[in-house]
């Protein structure tokens, strides 16, 4: 199944190994998101440090582990699905998320209520839909 995946849900697997981390490495489960994440996790590195207690080599060696299992796609090719994009999100943060949905044809994988109640477009699936989907024992 292929699936975007908004920075929340990486960040969450980052800070603690849990059903959201186990998910990620699911085989059946093919994980799109922009390079932008890059960036973000950048502007919150230290932030993440702090909540893990892991070093800054630490989390590079989680990323580096992320980043074979995550396919990171470049903004620029996002630039043709903007528009509609921008007039079904209900958040400006979830634009780039959409746009990539519309590109590869698929659902988006995040716990942001607003996204999922606000448009109808995309699929969007919570932590707790994907656990029930792909039958992993709580």
């Amino acid at each position: 199944m292929d699936l975007v995946i908004d920075a929340n849900i990486i960040f969450a697997a980052l800070i603690k190994e849990n059903k959201t981390h186990e998910l990620i490495f699911n085989e059946k489960l093919n994980l799109f998101t922009t390079e932008f994440f890059l960036i973000e996790l950048e502007k919150h590195i230290k932030e993440l440090q702090e909540k893990t207690e892991k070093s800054e080599a630490d989390i590079s060696k989680l990323l580096y582990i992320l980043k074979r299992k995550i396919m990171f796609i470049p903004l620029e090719e996002l630039l043709p699905y903007l528009d509609e994009a921008e007039s079904i999100s209900p958040d400006s943060d979830d634009v780039a998320y959409i746009a990539l949905a519309l590109k590869l044809n698929c659902g988006i994988w995040s716990n942001d209520r607003k996204l999922k109640e606000n448009q109808e477009r995309i699929k969007i699936y919570s932590t707790l839909d994907l656990i029930r989907l792909i039958n992993i024992s709580s």
